[in-house]
């Protein structure tokens, strides 16, 4: 499969900048690290996403972290915690996806005006 591929090919990059990390010890070093660190990690969740989702689910999971990117990465982040978790089984479509974004948001706040 590509994205297991990708994975691997990530965690071997991983492995050579620990190596070359212990090795150096400079300060620059830790930095770089860290960044290449956080690019693996997004390129992982990203991997599991493109994985578990159609494409329809990742439109509208695109769309939602378009108008609102703290509520869509919150819930990027869960679905990754499923995916991770053994919880999904198969791929989510988009049908799947509208019942999981109306259970993880919140319900938008409703007024009620009252005539005297």
């Amino acid at each position: 499969m590509p994205e297991e591929d990708d994975i691997e090919e990530l965690r071997r990059k991983k492995m050579e900048q620990l190596r070359e990390q212990q090795q150096g010890g400079g300060g620059e070093v830790d930095e770089e690290a860290m960044q290449a660190q956080q690019e693996q990690a997004e390129a992982q969740r990203k991997a599991i996403l493109r994985q578990h989702l159609t494409d329809g689910a990742r439109k509208r999971l695109n769309t939602v972290k378009m108008s609102k990117p703290d509520q869509g990465e919150q819930i990027e982040q869960q679905l990754v915690a499923l995916a991770q978790s053994g919880r999904v089984q198969g791929q989510i479509d988009e049908e799947q996806m509208k019942q999981l974004l109306q259970e993880l948001t919140p319900d938008s706040k409703s007024f009620n005006i009252r005539r005297r």
